[in-house]
């Protein structure tokens, strides 16, 4: 597994997932990290690492288009400019909630490691991506 960070981008995986996010015509990325997404919701059985960490990296350029989202990685995240994405939120927060359900590689991986910081920074992204209740809305005069 080549990775050396927690976050979303911290690994080959999610860093060549933002290259192919680059190389697509623009009309193209947001079908790009719905796929990204879907395929791991759509898992049934054992979910390998690869299609989790693209979850992740998708769900995390979601979260920073979202109120109090972090930006994306600088080095690793993509260059090119993408679409409004916050409309697949609840996609990307199923897609999360795949990612830490058995069985899932990744998962795995990072409990048998120090796995704490990496359940935080998907716990945050969680966070970012639910949807603000009414009252907590600011309401435009």
């Amino acid at each position: 597994m080549g990775t050396w960070d927690v976050g979303p981008f911290g690994n080959d995986t999610a860093a060549d997932f933002s290259g192919t996010l680059d190389e697509a015509a623009a009309e193209k990325r947001a079908g790009i990290v719905h796929d990204a997404l879907t395929r791991v919701i759509d898992t049934a059985g054992y979910l390998e690492a690869p299609e989790s960490e693209e979850a992740v990296a998708a769900a995390a350029l979601i979260a920073a288009q979202c109120p109090e989202g972090e930006p994306t990685d600088p080095v690793y995240g993509p260059k090119e400019p993408l679409p409004d994405l916050t409309d697949l939120r609840d996609l990307a927060l199923q897609a999360l909630d795949r990612v830490m359900t058995a069985p899932s590689e990744l998962m795995e991986l990072w409990d048998e490691s120090d796995g704490g910081p990496w359940c935080t920074s998907i716990r945050n992204l969680r966070n970012v991506l639910m949807p603000q209740r009414p009252e907590e809305q600011l309401t435009l005069l």
